[in-house]
């Protein structure tokens, strides 16, 4: 029985996309341009398994990859996802995290966090709990 107490495991990656914001003056976001992204998946969950592991790290890299490729050197204004959507890293970590939380079969995850850098000291955070 859960006392409050939680486990994590994190697993962070890079990648390069473009964007452009709209909807305000924002300067030069207003206009095309890259950034290097940092991405990071947390996992919570009060239960481990049999081999002592909330999730297998090789099971969150697979799924994270994969999202990762999917994004690289990218224009998220460009993805069906963003079709209507000012591509903030607000944005961006709550997509990403929907996404991220669908493809982990993990059934002792209580909470998916994802927290994307846009540089060394800008980040955001979304976090979904899982039934």
């Amino acid at each position: 029985m859960n006392n409050g107490s939680f486990y994590t495991v994190a697993v962070q990656r890079d990648f390069v996309a473009q964007h452009f914001l709209f909807g305000g003056d924002w300067g030069d976001e207003n206009q095309r341009h890259s950034h290097h992204y940092r991405v990071e998946v947390l996992l919570e969950g009060t239960e481990l398994d049999q081999h002592g592991y909330l999730v297998d790290i090789v099971d969150i890299e697979t799924q994270l990859d994969a999202l990762v490729a999917y994004y690289r050197d990218k224009t998220l204004n460009e993805l069906p996802e963003f079709s209507s959507l000012n591509p903030s890293i607000e944005h961006l970590s709550r997509i990403f995290c929907d996404s991220f939380s669908e493809r982990i079969s993990a059934r002792n995850i209580n909470a998916v966090t994802v927290k994307i850098w846009e540089n060394e000291i800008a980040w955001a955070s979304f976090r979904r709990e899982r039934p």
